[in-house]
This record gives structure tokens, C-alpha cells and sequence, in this order.
């Protein structure tokens, strides 16, 4: 028999790593996930999984109230941790024991648990609570639309705070559960497919799935009076559309538009790569707002997008933001032009697919139409500040540097790289140095200093730097392809 030796100070270190945690190891996880444009949005300590929401909701004294279920693991030993969220909460468990709350700042959620959670504890956190979203507002808005039979949760960068308790940033993406009892005669639409519809005493419970990652802002609510249409693409997705019984006027144009989402879906494909999820449609409420949001796999669109008209040119913007903002979502918001810049181009290049104008002809009015001296061009799309978020150069002059960018390394590589990226970083983050670094390692070519002249230059690039960018640097000559009207009648879009 060996007897193995072991030192004194060995074995003291062997003791230490076997002994928990003490009170003072454990700290309260940030009330924010550290993105310098929303420093107070998402939380630390944890991640969440998945989320399964319970609500009731009564459409006629906005009333709001449920059971959120939340699976997350700790990332630290947590004393405490947040939630991002507004309504009035009665009760949280964590573990199934009861936990302390309170509130603090804008949107803050506290929660002390009955015990400190070391770091990598699977937990289970449920909330109970009640309120009138509409009624509640956070740095001055709110982000719940009330609507004349009911309400609407749909916004960007921020929206579950009037609806369910999360780690609201994109870098926490989850599966959701969401199940909603509306009256009967109120339909209840949210992300996914529909799993079942069951009715009693009046009441009528929609419960809807989404199966594969899905950031908080992404998860929408919709509940009012709605005509639905279903059906199936080409390559078998069901599709489900629900438009709001009182549009007037704009209701023909948003359904010509609207009931177009297969079509264009599958278009897309041949560009962006497969239709990552396994539900599509879009819906339209009856909402005094203007902009459309990629909500995943069910669009919003307000009816304001359809006044002049059918466009399907929105419907491919909100699509081609499935795999451009959905399937990858931003590491941080500095990173929109990931999301916006793409959806933009596919507009453009769905204006080459109707004959209407080619990503070229786009791209130099782009530039032809804006002075040195416009204030377009102060706006750097590669990190546009927080307060330009959603400024149109994060859009005209986002997709302006993907066509220099299919200039620089030729239709081959660039379209390989189109549909590539999404697959490189399917249901995760990413940002804009990566996306860099990705189009080098496809291209064989060094691209830092296009990128940094086309996205992050707060000034315009000069005619040298247009002409070898492939661009037309004068105005004379360059004339308004005739998708324009169509493509800038979609800006309201970014007005969130």
C-alpha cells in the first residue's frame, strides 16, 4: 500500500478550494449588462434561458396581470440581482422560496433570495404581478400602445419593461413560453406558433411558443380584434398575419403588403441562407404610431406604413431583420448597423429584383444627394451614439458602405459573406469588428480602411475615395431610382 505525502500548505489550499463561498463573497449583480449607450439596461449576474409567461388581460381597463417563470444560471455569487420592470409585483420566489423586493431607479426590480446563489446555480425565479401598462412610464414614455380594443407591446430598444420582468438587453437571448386569457372575442397575438387556443367562462387563452433564441425587445403582445389569415410557404412555414378589424382606409394596402411575407421570406433565402425559424407572418394593430419593428418571426407594422399605399419594400426590411438582427443580434447598441444597414440594402436589392433600380443606382444617389456640409454625414454608422440610434444614415449611409464594400471584393465574395455571417453567428451576438473580420477572412483582402471611411468618418468621403469606391461623386446626371419613393416612404420605420 502507497501513502501519497502532502505538504502543509497543500493541504491548506486543498481545504480552501473546497470550502464555500463566505456572506462576503457574494455581491449584488449590476442593475445594468454594461453597453455604454443604456448603461441601466439588462442586468449582471445572471443568465436567463427561458421564459414562461401566464397573463390575464382585461382590454377595456387595460388591466395586466401574470406569472412570470424565469430559468436562468447565476454568472457570479449573487446576494442580489435585478430585473428590468414596471408593473406592480406581489410576490417573487426564487427557488421556490419567497424573496425581498423593491424597486430603485427607472425600471429596476430588486431581489434579495432567501439565501445567497453561488455562481453557476441553475434558479428558477417566478414573479406575480398586476398593473396598467399604459399608465406606467420610464424616463418620460411608455412603450405600451393602447389601442380602442386593446394594447400593443412592440419597441426598440426597449419594451418588455410594461409587460414581463427580464434581463432586457440583446446579449441575454431566451425561449419563450407566453401564454395570454383575453375575452372572448379578443384575439391575443405574440411570437412563434400558436400551440393552443382553449376558452372558459368568457375568457379565451392563447398560447404561443418560440423556440429558438429570442432577445427581450424582439418578444411582442398584441391584443384587440383581429382578422387572421394563415397559411404556408413554399417550403412548408406556416404563416400567420392578423390585421385589426378598424384600419379604414389603410386596410387593403396593409394586407396587399402584409400577405406578401412568404414570398418575400423565401426570397430572402437566396441571399441570407435559410428561414432560421420555424413560424412567419407579421400583424398590424391599430396604432397612432409610425414605426415597424422586426419583432422575430411576427413583424409589427402600423398602419401609418401603408397610407400611400402597398409597400412591400417595409415587408422586406422587417424580414431581412430575421437573419440581420434576429438570428444575429447586436453585442452592444453601438452595433445597430448590423441590423439596420442590411435591412436597408435589402430593400435596395429588392428594388433590383422588381426592375426598379439597382443597389448601384441607390448607392450614388445616397451619396450624390447629400452635401459635404449635411448633417448626414456627422452621423457615423459603425457607432452612432445613442441619441442617433436611429438616424437615417444609420440606414442610407449603413447600406451605402455595403455596396462599397461589393464594389471593393466583387459579387462573389460579397454575396458569399451575406450569407455566410448569419450562419457563422446563428442564435448569438456579434458586432461590427466582427463583421469586419469575417468579410477580410472571405475576401482575402484587408478592409480597415474602407470601413473606417464609410462607417465611422463623421464626415463625407471625398471624391478620390467615391470614385475608387465605385460611387458616382456628382449629382448631375445621378437621378432618383424610381424604388426611391417607395424605399423612403418606409423611413418612419426608425422613428421608435
Amino acid at each position: 500500500m502507497h501513502r501519497r505525502l502532502i505538504a502543509p500548505g497543500a493541504l491548506a489550499v486543498s481545504l480552501l478550494l473546497t470550502v464555500p463561498a463566505s456572506a462576503a463573497d457574494y455581491k449584488p449583480g449590476a442593475p445594468g449588462i454594461g453597453d455604454p449607450y443604456y448603461p441601466s439596461y439588462g442586468n449582471g449576474g445572471y443568465d436567463v434561458s427561458h421564459y414562461t409567461l401566464r397573463l390575464k388581460y382585461q382590454p377595456v381597463t387595460d388591466t395586466l396581470e401574470g406569472t412570470a417563470t424565469l430559468l436562468a444560471r447565476t454568472t457570479q455569487d449573487l446576494s442580489r440581482f435585478n430585473l428590468d420592470f414596471l408593473l406592480d409585483v406581489s410576490e417573487v420566489r426564487v427557488g421556490g422560496a419567497k424573496a425581498s423586493f423593491a424597486t430603485s431607479g427607472e425600471h429596476e426590480l430588486e431581489i434579495t433570495p432567501k439565501t445567497p446563489l453561488a455562481k453557476g446555480t441553475p434558479v428558477t425565479i417566478v414573479v406575480r404581478y398586476r398593473g396598467v401598462p399604459s399608465s406606467k412610464q420610464a424616463y418620460g414614455f411608455t412603450n405600451w400602445h393602447r389601442t380602442p380594443d386593446g394594447g400593443v407591446a412592440a419597441n426598440e430598444p426597449e419594451a418588455a419593461w410594461w409587460w414581463f420582468p427580464s434581463n432586457d438587453h440583446p446579449l441575454d437571448k431566451a425561449t419563450y413560453d407566453v401564454s395570454v386569457a383575453v375575452p372572448d372575442g379578443t384575439q391575443a397575438i405574440s411570437n412563434g406558433t400558436l400551440r393552443s387556443t382553449s376558452s372558459r367562462a368568457g375568457w379565451t387563452r392563447y398560447t404561443w411558443r418560440s423556440d429558438k433564441p429570442q432577445a427581450t425587445y424582439l418578444a411582442t403582445l398584441a391584443v384587440g380584434r383581429f382578422d387572421i389569415t394563415t397559411g404556408r410557404t413554399e417550403s412548408g412555414i406556416p404563416v400567420i398575419n392578423a390585421y385589426s378589424k378598424d384600419l379604414g382606409d389603410n386596410a387593403g394596402a396593409a394586407r396587399a403588403s402584409v400577405e406578401r411575407t412568404g414570398e418575400v421570406a423565401e426570397w430572402l433565402t437566396g441571399y441570407f441562407g435559410p428561414y432560421p425559424y420555424n413560424a412567419l407572418g407579421g400583424y398590424v394593430p391599430n396604432v397612432s404610431t409610425g414605426y415597424a419593428l422586426e419583432t422575430q418571426t411576427r413583424p409589427f407594422y402600423s398602419p401609418r406604413q401603408f397610407a400611400g399605399g402597398s409597400n412591400v419594400s417595409v415587408v422586406v426590411h422587417e424580414l431581412a431583420h430575421q437573419w440581420y438582427g434576429d438570428l444575429v443580434s447586436v453585442a452592444g447598441w453601438k452595433d445597430i448597423w448590423i441590423n439596420e444597414g442590411f435591412a436597408r440594402y435589402a430593400q435596395w436589392l429588392w428594388s433590383e429584383h422588381e426592375g426598379e433600380g439597382t443597389a448601384q443606382e441607390l448607392a450614388d444617389h445616397v451619396y450624390a444627394s447629400h452635401a459635404a456640409d449635411d448633417p448626414f454625414w456627422k452621423v457615423r454608422p459603425g457607432d452612432p451614439g445613442p441619441e442617433d440610434l436611429f438616424d437615417i444614415a444609420v440606414y442610407d449611409r449603413g447600406a451605402l458602405a455595403l455596396q462599397v464594400l461589393r464594389n471593393e471584393v466583387g459579387d462573389r465574395a460579397f454575396f458569399t459573406i451575406l450569407k455566410g455571417w448569419p450562419a457563422k453567428y446563428a442564435y448569438g451576438n456579434a458586432t461590427v469588428g466582427d463583421f469586419q473580420e469575417y468579410a477580410e477572412q472571405v475576401s482575402g483582402r484587408s478592409l480597415a480602411g474602407l470601413f473606417d471611411t464609410w462607417l465611422f468618418k463623421p464626415s463625407k468621403p471625398g471624391t478620390p475615395a467615391a470614385r475608387g469606391a465605385g460611387v458616382a461623386s456628382r449629382s448631375s446626371g445621378v437621378t432618383a431610382p424610381t424604388s426611391w419613393k417607395k424605399i423612403t416612404a418606409t423611413n418612419s420605420v426608425h422613428a421608435h
